[in-house]
């Protein structure tokens, strides 16, 4: 899975992948028929914990999120690793650890710990020199050539984005096989990042940031290897929970129009039938078909 998913970001055709923070979200993903999905940071720390993407989450709670994850779905995983969760070997840590959880390419970022989200203000990065040596060490830290080793840098909120190509540049020479210039702030800002930065790269479309949105075609013509959505499908989710809900505290009939799934679209996306099947091959049910009859009674069915 990690070579084929080297070789398709590597084929000069753009890869559009969605965020999940959690398995559902994937499993929703790879229904959708996407390559890839990208584990958001910034959507874990919103959904497990509450909170902005302020650097809150622990290692180990991002790797017990990917393997959940991987055991959901059978695509590529592009997981964000934050800082590395320290230094080079803490780093080199990081990476041992979420390629044995799953990951089929891990994203590190040279910001300051507790790091920002992207697109917030108010960040600062290490030293070139200091991210340099964690991507080396990521290099160092992986076991399978094929799990892909993403560097962003995000020098282009406080130092210009000459300086965000100039380390992006560095990032590669170090090892990174794909580089990732976050928050540009203009359509020539991210051609800039196409002719100024060489090998595979990252644009993130984020709704409400700095960079402005293109066409795909668009993003395929500057060569982007990945076009990443990493919090739309969060911000979707928001949307209509939010409208729901408010539907039902008002006592509004909920109906066909409302933005939620159908009960059997739900056991789809959960994969009922093959736990049904399973349960089939062996005398005794599974947990799934005894809550699923649980759950019949409750809905009066």
């Amino acid at each position: 899975m990690r070579n084929r998913f080297r070789r398709e970001v590597e084929s000069g055709r753009t890869l559009v992948v969605p965020g999940a923070a959690n398995a559902l979200t994937a499993r929703l993903i790879e229904e959708a028929g996407f390559p890839a999905t990208y584990v958001t940071g910034a959507g874990v720390a919103n959904t497990f914990l509450g909170v902005p993407d302020i650097g809150l989450l622990s290692l180990t709670e991002i790797a017990t999120h990917v393997t959940a994850i991987r055991s959901a779905v059978e695509t590529p995983l592009i997981v964000d690793a934050d800082t590395g969760f320290g230094n080079a070997i803490n780093t080199w840590h990081t990476v041992r650890t979420l390629e044995r959880a799953g990951a089929a390419a891990i994203q590190l970022e040279d910001q300051t710990f507790p790091k920002r989200c992207g697109h917030f203000s108010g960040k600062s990065t290490v030293a070139a020199e200091e991210m340099v040596d964690k991507v080396r060490a990521a290099v160092e830290a992986r076991t399978d050539p094929d799990l892909l080793i993403i560097a962003r840098t995000d020098a282009r909120a406080g130092q210009g984005l000459e300086e965000a190509c100039r380390r992006a540049r560095l990032y590669r020479e170090a090892g990174a096989d794909v580089t990732f210039v976050e928050a540009p702030q203009s359509t020539s800002e991210i051609e800039i990042i196409s002719s100024e930065v060489p090998g595979p790269k990252v644009l993130n479309i984020v709704q409400g940031g700095k960079t402005p949105a293109l066409p795909l075609e668009r993003v395929q013509e500057l060569g982007f290897s990945i076009l990443l959505y990493a919090n739309l499908p969060l911000l979707a989710s928001i949307y209509a929970v939010r409208n729901v809900l408010g539907s039902l505290k008002v006592g509004d009939e909920l109906t066909a129009a409302q933005p939620i799934a159908t009960w059997s679209e739900r056991q789809k996306t959960v994969r009922s039938n093959f736990f049904d099947d399973m349960s089939g091959r062996y005398e005794t049910a599974t947990p799934t078909e005894a809550a699923l009859s649980r759950d019949e009674v409750v809905l009066g069915n």
